[in-house]
């Protein structure tokens, strides 16, 4: 049994090394998948990584490359944005408080509130849109927030021109204490407070600006302010802040108003700006949440924070408020005179009427102003200091752009003491003239019959036209300009500025000037002349008014700052007016007629020359305009008539030149010796550089009429002060001879022996005796001098003799039971006019109150009245 077991048990054995070696081979070739397994997975593990390194990698230097973009572009965004911040608010707008001054712009910037807190250290603004552009809400911080709304005004009030923003404040809760830094605006009305309860009634005016604006200043032609200044280059309309602080809760009127205010203010140029008062989101709204440091938000700036600026510093705000205020007191700066001007001049015809622009609308649209049938005459009222005569020059430079010198002429008086008007007439620093001037009257206050003068002269021009209507069979100067075209019949347009002095006097030239004035107001329409009366002062107007007759020719008013009384009754249109502006009124001063007319700046020398030198160069003549100047004394030698005087033999008498009359024509007053009784001059009155000044211009006169024999002289001084002036004439007469006290006796005898003889002289002889009173020897040499002064003109033998007072000449004369027929002429000076009596005509007494330089002449072979003259200057 022992082989089957051991063949079994080596079977047993065998089976078992088989199965060992079986399963041997299948657990190497286990380990060995797993092991290709294992390095598989290594291989995929190490190269995933390997990838997973890589990818970290480029991750990196994706992420540092984005990182890096992101600085860059952050850079460049906020370069950016702080250039454009730049431009869209300059100067005022954004400058640093430190170095702030106002800068105004014709347009709305945005305005500087802080910086735009960035991962960054570039400076970026955070700017607010305000005017032209919307609303801002301020939230958050009461005291931060009155801040942030103290630099937004003064912004506002730096960016805009002087006047051009006006605040409106509401403060019911500090009573105005909110603004209070902004006080000195107050007097120039640039800021208005309203007092609690009265936040309806301002939401309601606001309302009503806003409508106002809409249908009469954007009219439909514009969608708002911006665009109308965008196509004009002009604004119209201020813009107005109404600045609300802790209002409260509002009635639904009010909510109303406000919402209307919300969506249709800023067109208008009517912004809130808001303070403790809940305001739903909107468009134009911006919402500032107020905060220190860097936890403050605007809306238009989403998440990003802000960092508000700290408030403007008070002397700042102080020193801005108070230019602004006087800026505004002294009005806006004049438009430039060229606005009034046509492209092309002398074009239009004066036919119907004279249509020139006075100035420009606060609109911007020139204000045309007429003169023509109606309104005929104009009525100009302002006080000293308020443009009265640069609105003069703006219309008169005007006018004679438009219309040439054949179509215009320009008559001009000047009572008040200055020279305002002689600019149009030749001078010494600038020869030229304008060309339309044909009369230029200055310095005439103490001159009134020159005004006089001017209205006889201008009552002639009336008659004269009235005539050659009728014989055309016309009634007006269009219709006479038809019938007779190749006649001249300019417009004539006359200007007599502080015409009140004129009417002033209650005598003899205030009545005819009246007279005169009321005929030519009331006629002279229909004849193309046209009168323009100023005034600066209330009593001017006043002397118009008890004349109702006048007054109602004068429909056309113009109005200047604070002028009174040349507008109806109830219109208060002039006291609020800023300087260079006018009502310009057509219709007698009726408030609905008023138009508010920006003049420009016509008083500039330099800016008038260039106008006046370019018309001048097409003067149609050569003719200047007379210039009377009521300061200057006239020389013998630049009177024309002196230059015309004709020899002796060629007229019928010698004529005897005293000096210039106060009138339109630049004449000499005259006497003309005759053989005939009277033909004597005496110059009466106490000045004796006047009296020998006179006695001069007689003999010089004279002179010029005869050859060196053609007459004798003779020189008899009685007083020693006339000595020098006698003798610088003797210098200049031939044929003089000198006499004075010791040898009187002499002149007078030989004078009266030839006045007593049957048969004339054989050349005219000529007595000029100063101090005539001062006669010596007793009767004899009075009774040679009356002997002289009756018989002598007759055989050529005249007397022209100075008498220290009129009661020296009558008792010259024979004392006053006398004939004053001896003397035919004669020349007072301070001698007033009751003495002059016994030599005038009738028992009138001529209306004569002496003054400088001035004396009354009367030759009772030609004069019905006395004139006034000036004399010709001693040694002239």
């Amino acid at each position: 049994m022992p082989d089957s077991t051991s063949q079994q048990v080596m079977d047993i054995r065998a089976g078992l090394s088989h199965a060992l070696g079986a399963a041997s081979t299948a657990l190497d070739a286990a380990r060995a998948g797993y092991t290709r397994a294992v390095d598989r997975l290594r291989r995929v593990t190490e190269a995933a990584e390997a990838r997973r390194h890589k990818v970290a990698a480029a991750r990196d230097t994706r992420l540092a490359e984005i990182d890096q973009q992101h600085k860059t572009d952050l850079a460049a965004y906020a370069e950016a944005a702080a250039a454009a911040a730049d431009r869209a608010a300059p100067g005022a707008a954004g400058d640093p408080w430190d170095d702030w001054q106002p800068t105004p712009h014709d347009q709305a910037a945005e305005l500087r509130i802080g910086r735009l807190l960035l991962p960054h250290p570039e400076d970026v603004p955070a700017l607010v849109p305000l005017l032209d552009r919307g609303h801002v809400v301020v939230r958050g911080d009461r005291a931060t927030g009155d801040e942030v709304v103290a630099g937004l005004l003064l912004r506002a009030l730096g960016t805009a021109p002087p006047g051009g923003v006006q605040i409106i404040g509401y403060d019911p809760e500090h009573l105005g204490g909110g603004l209070a830094r902004f006080a000195p605006l107050a007097p120039a009305n640039v800021l208005t407070f309203v007092g609690p309860g009265g936040l309806g009634a301002l939401l309601d005016d606001l309302t009503g600006q806003v409508r106002r604006i809409n249908e009469t200043v954007l009219a439909g032609e514009y969608s708002s302010l911006r665009e109308l200044n965008l196509a004009t280059h002009r604004r119209p309309e201020p813009w107005r802040i109404a600045v609300l602080l802790g209002v409260g809760e509002l009635s639904r009127a009010e909510q109303a108003h406000l919402q209307r205010l919300l969506r249709t203010g800023a067109a208008c140029g009517v912004h809130l700006v808001i303070q403790g008062m809940p305001v739903p989101a909107g468009e134009g709204i911006e919402f500032i949440t107020a905060a220190p440091g860097d936890r403050a938000r605007m809306s238009s700036a989403g998440s990003l924070p802000v960092r508000l600026d700290p408030g403007p510093p008070q002397p700042v705000v102080a020193a801005a408020c108070r230019r602004i205020a006087e800026a505004v007191a002294a009005g806006p700066a004049p438009v430039a005179l060229d606005s009034l001007l046509p492209q092309v001049e002398w074009q239009e015809t004066s036919a119907t009427g004279l249509t020139a622009p006075l100035g420009d609308s606060p609109l911007g649209v020139p204000v045309p102003v007429t003169l023509s049938d109606y309104p005929p005459h104009a009525l100009i009222a302002g006080p000293s200091g308020t443009g009265k005569t640069n609105l003069i020059y703006a219309w008169m430079g005007a006018l004679a752009a438009r219309y040439s010198p054949a179509e215009l002429a320009f008559y001009l008086l000047d009572f008040k003491e200055g020279v305002s008007f002689a600019r149009f007439a030749p001078g010494r620093r600038d020869q030229t003239w304008l060309p339309h001037v044909r009369l230029v009257g200055v310095n005439v206050n103490t001159d009134r019959e020159f005004g006089l003068a001017l209205l006889r002269f201008l009552g002639e021009e009336l008659r004269r036209r009235a005539d050659a209507a009728k014989q055309h069979e016309v009634t007006n100067l269009a219709e006479l300009r038809a019938e007779d075209p190749e006649g001249s019949w300019p417009r004539i347009v006359a200007v007599i500025d502080e015409f009140q002095v004129l009417l002033s006097g209650r005598d003899a030239v205030e009545k005819e000037a009246v007279d005169l004035l009321e005929d030519l107001a009331r006629r002279g329409r229909s004849q193309g002349i046209h009168l323009i009366l100023a005034s600066q002062d209330v009593s001017g107007i006043e002397a118009l008014w008890g004349r109702p007759a006048l007054v109602a020719q004068f429909s056309l008013r113009i109005a200047l700052p604070r002028a009174r009384r040349v507008l109806a009754e109830q219109n208060t249109a002039a006291e609020s007016l800023p300087r260079y502006h006018a009502v310009v009124n057509a219709d007698s001063g009726a408030v609905e007629a008023n138009r508010v007319v920006r003049v420009p700046a016509a008083g500039d020398r330099e800016r008038w020359n260039a106008l006046q030198h370019r018309l001048w160069r097409r003067r149609p003549d050569d003719h200047p305009p007379r210039l009377f100047d009521g300061d200057v004394v006239p020389r013998l030698a630049d009177s024309p008539d002196f230059r015309r005087l004709t020899p002796a033999e060629q007229m019928p008498a010698p004529v005897v030149l005293l000096g210039e009359t106060i009138d339109v024509e630049a004449r000499s007053a005259r006497t003309v010796l005759r053989r005939a009784p009277g033909r004597n001059l005496a110059v009466l009155g106490t000045r004796t550089e006047e009296a020998c000044a006179i006695i001069a211009t007689a003999a010089l006169s004279l002179a010029a009429q005869f050859p060196p024999e053609g007459a004798r002289y003779s020189i008899l001084c009685l007083d020693p002060d006339a000595r020098p002036a006698a003798a610088a004439l003797c210098a200049q007469l031939p044929e003089c001879g000198w006499y004075e006290h010791d040898n009187a006796d002499w002149v007078l005898e030989d004078a009266a022996a030839e006045s007593e003889a049957s048969w004339p002289a054989d050349r005219p002889h000529f007595l000029l005796i100063y101090a005539a009173d001062a006669l010596p020897g007793g009767k004899s040499a009075a009774d040679q001098l009356r002997t002289i002064l009756r018989q002598g003109p007759e055989r050529r033998i005249h007397v022209l003799g100075w008498w220290r007072g009129a009661a020296l000449l009558r008792d010259a004369l024979g004392g006053p039971a006398s004939r004053t027929d001896p003397i035919g002429s004669w020349v007072a000076l301070d001698v007033h006019g009751s003495e002059l009596s016994p030599f005038y005509p009738g028992t009138t007494t001529p209306s004569w109150y002496p003054r400088p330089w001035r004396a009354l002449h009367f030759d009772r072979s030609v004069h019905r009245g006395a004139e006034v003259i000036i004399p010709y200057g001693a040694g002239s």
